[in-house]
């Protein structure tokens, strides 16, 4: 599944102009551009490499991935994207549960096909498995397990309900998007608790 997002995204780039490249991503402080550096960057990480590498940044998180996007990051955007195609069937990982990378995949996918008008049908298993991660995992770590305690999330286009409070209905993209910490429009999300959750596009 992870080889598989990253083909579909290698077609989606090898279409873009250079204007579209230096556009904002929905990650904050990043470009599209900036964006692929960093999925290149993950895709070549290794366990070892991953635990050297923070050791450096000093156990910040921001500054490891800042320093990983210089790192991938191209002189040109033809270059970032070879690199990628060089790293796309990459297994390795870092010291994470292997569904992270699917986690990467998708939320990383949207963050640049958003902004550039893209639309993709992702495979619901993928976003289902990246979803009920992100739901167990804790904020300190990127995901949003405190949320569940809040809300109570249910997708519907798939067989996921997580969560006591206030129920929060939407595609589960949509749920895997919001709860990753990225904005939504209006439409995409209702029920009793999407007033809690913050604010959308």
């Amino acid at each position: 599944m992870v080889h598989t997002e990253r083909a579909a995204l290698l077609a989606d780039l090898a279409h873009l102009d250079d204007a579209q490249w230096e556009r904002s991503s929905l990650c904050k402080g990043w470009t599209v551009h900036d964006v692929v550096a960093h999925l290149v960057d993950t895709a070549r990480t290794t366990r070892l490499g991953f635990v050297t590498s923070m050791v450096r940044a000093r156990f910040d998180f921001d500054r490891l991935n800042a320093q990983g996007v210089a790192r991938e990051r191209g002189d040109s955007p033809r270059v970032t994207l070879e690199r990628l195609r060089q790293a796309a069937s990459r297994t390795s990982t870092p010291p994470a549960p292997l569904d992270s990378r699917l986690v990467e995949e998708v939320v990383h996918g949207e963050d640049i096909r958003r902004p550039l008008g893209l639309t993709r049908a992702y495979p619901r298993e993928a976003v289902v498995r990246a979803l009920r991660l992100q739901l167990r995992t804790p904020a300190s770590f990127g995901g949003a397990k405190e949320l569940t305690s809040r809300v109570r999330l249910t997708a519907t286009d798939a067989d996921v309900t997580v969560g006591d409070g206030p129920e929060v209905r939407g595609p589960a993209l949509s749920l895997l998007l919001t709860v990753s910490g990225r904005p939504v429009a209006p439409d995409e999300l209702d029920g009793p608790g999407a007033a809690s959750l913050p604010p959308t596009v």
